[in-house]
């Protein structure tokens, strides 16, 4: 499976699709398999891509 995340860049809003509750989060970095992203309701999280593959969001909701 293709990874998905590999378009993500610092900047982009994402949603976490297991955890809707920590809200809207935007990528600070993209390396390797590792994605982090800062959500409003979580903090800092670091996503191993292969595992995750987030939902970009591009309405800012």
């Amino acid at each position: 499976m293709e990874d998905l995340n590999a378009i993500l860049a610092p900047g982009m809003l994402v949603r976490h699709p297991e955890c809707p509750e920590w809200g809207v989060g935007q990528v600070q970095s993209n390396i390797g398999r590792r994605v982090t992203v800062n959500f409003r309701e979580q903090g800092k999280v670091v996503i191993d891509s292969a595992r995750v593959a987030l939902i970009p969001v591009f309405d800012g909701s």
